[in-house]
């Protein structure tokens, strides 16, 4: 399996950032670009940009840095999986109404198969975690499934015994 991390941001002059985003920002209290106590908010190479300690990824683990919600906006991300041969996505992470939902339906438009782990995605607002999480479900599933992590690690688990008693 690949891990790949990815983490919004934009250039320091914010050229990549859209005006409506940045005047979204302002108004929301937190401009884009702002200083701040971790450094200029939303600005790759800044402290506050970076991935917390516990979620550091690994050598061998892919960063996607994106200037928007979606994981496949602005990037090489759908390049990476092709050339992989990946066809189906763990999608995890934060926040669950705005970049998961965000990558979830560009992936589902690019003809992968999504899963989205419910108890591995975060919001600031529970009702609107739990709402983004129902919209997926809908209609037999038109954004994928939605699973928590202990059924990931079952299945993990499975897959992992498979190929061990077949060597």
């Amino acid at each position: 399996m690949h891990v790949i991390h990815t983490r919004e941001g934009h250039v320091a002059d914010l050229s990549d950032c859209p005006p409506y985003k940045l005047l979204r920002s302002r108004r929301a209290g937190a401009e884009i670009g702002a200083n701040g106590p971790l450094g200029r908010l939303l600005v790759r190479g800044e402290y506050g940009h970076d991935f917390v300690d516990e979620l550091r990824p690994r050598a061998n683990e892919i960063v996607i840095d994106k200037p928007g919600y979606s994981a496949f906006h602005g990037t090489d991300l759908e390049t990476s999986l092709v050339s992989r041969g990946i066809s189906q996505l763990i999608i995890t992470g934060i926040t669950t109404e705005v970049c998961v939902s965000s990558t979830l339906r560009s992936a589902v438009d690019r003809g992968y198969v999504c899963y989205t782990v419910a108890d591995a995605c975060a919001s600031a607002y529970s009702d609107l975690h739990d709402a983004a999480l129902r919209m997926i479900a809908v209609e037999g599933g038109v954004f994928g499934a939605v699973v928590e992590s202990i059924e990931v690690l079952d299945a993990m688990s499975r897959v992992d015994n498979a190929i061990t008693n077949k060597r």
